[in-house]
């Protein structure tokens, strides 16, 4: 292992805990344990609406995954338990495991209720160091939890991400900083942040499908194509990546979507879902602190078209009423009533700390 000075290089651990909502159900539940566990939202044999929040191993072997559409996963695997997501027990479980991070360092930058990034150079001066420490921090998570966690080790943030996601389950991966390079070329540009389907189809257009190919392509060309996230993806590409690990993260936005059981035309249904989604929107808002001053509304459509409208306003509000009122507007000027709906959500953003001096006002 290559020796160095705590001073020299980071050492970052992302942690991921595996299969998270549903090993949890499988540690409450004995009877559950190495069968196919579903969490999300009702089958209804096949036609039941929403999406799998997250699924066991064992229902993995079944092509089923996160965000697939909860109908796909019946058809796939109509004998697997499925279960409806019980949030305040995942909440509860994710502060203790958060507590456990902590025990190990202060530098902590949770990502999701799951997983979290870990600066752990103030305690390790080599390789084998950190792997020790990495070994004990699943440990302590499999003896105080009962549940397996991946940990990718690296000297970025980027790195150790990755790192993390390639021996799931129970994995451990550490890749040295001299071998940032050999460990990146080979995988695939969707492996970098930012890159989704249409990004990825305007590189594969331009014959680029690994990291490797991307990361020699002359810089102010990205550029060129991609703007100012050429400039990211070239930088990620060459493993580099000086973000530091955040231990207080600003909360940027706020919002609650639903998905009707069935497509939706009623505009008194659609309204009494807007009246719901921004009281929970104000509730989380006062919850953090903040008020914002845009209002979002978004509209999805039984064809799949989903659509966002927004107003800003000029004073900030966490108000439930206001919030309300303001979704409203949006939504009847921009609802096509032609049309029904399937998913329809509520959200504030250009978010700030309450003062005690904030006007709750939304007009003049």
């Amino acid at each position: 292992m290559t020796s160095r000075t705590a001073t020299a290089l980071r050492t970052i651990f992302h942690v991921d805990m595996d299969a998270f909502y549903a090993s949890v159900e499988q540690r409450d539940n004995p009877e559950y344990r190495g069968k196919p566990v579903i969490v999300g939202a009702d089958p209804k044999n096949g036609t039941g609406r929403g999406v799998v929040a997250a699924c066991s191993y064992e229902a993995r072997r079944y092509g089923i995954h996160s965000a697939l559409p909860i109908s796909q996963a019946y058809r796939r695997c109509p004998n697997a338990i499925y279960l409806r997501p019980d949030f305040e027990k995942y909440s509860r479980v994710s502060r203790e495991i958060r507590s456990i991070f902590l025990s190990f360092t202060p530098r902590v930058e949770p990502l999701s209720i799951d997983e979290a990034f870990l600066d752990v150079s103030a305690r390790v001066n080599s390789l084998e160091e950190a792997r020790r420490l990495a070994l004990a921090l699943k440990r302590t998570i499999r003896n105080e939890q009962r549940l397996t966690a991946s940990i990718g080790v690296g000297c970025s943030k980027f790195v150790a991400k990755i790192a993390s996601d390639l021996k799931k389950p129970d994995g451990l991966v550490i890749v040295p900083p001299e071998q940032v390079q050999r460990f990146l070329d080979p995988l695939p540009t969707t492996r970098i942040w930012g890159v989704g389907p249409r990004t990825e189809e305007k590189l594969r257009r331009m014959g680029i499908m690994k990291i490797a190919q991307l990361r020699v392509i002359d810089r102010e060309l990205l550029k060129r194509q991609f703007g100012k996230s050429g400039d990211h993806l070239w930088k990620l590409a060459n493993g580099i990546d000086n973000r530091e690990v955040v231990t207080e993260r600003v909360v940027k936005s706020v919002s609650h979507e639903t998905t009707f059981l069935e497509d939706v035309s009623n505009p008194e249904r659609l309204e009494q879902a807007l009246e719901s989604l921004s009281k929970k929107v104000a509730t989380r808002l006062r919850r953090h602190g903040m008020q914002g001053r845009t209002v979002t509304l978004k509209l999805r459509y039984s064809d799949f078209t989903t659509i966002t409208r927004q107003i800003s306003l000029r004073d900030a509000i966490d108000d439930a009423a206001l919030i309300l009122s303001c979704s409203q507007r949006l939504f009847r000027s921009n609802w096509d009533e032609t049309r029904r709906i399937r998913l329809i959500g509520v959200g504030l953003s250009s978010l700030s700390s309450v003062s005690e001096k904030a006007q709750l006002l939304l007009f003049d």
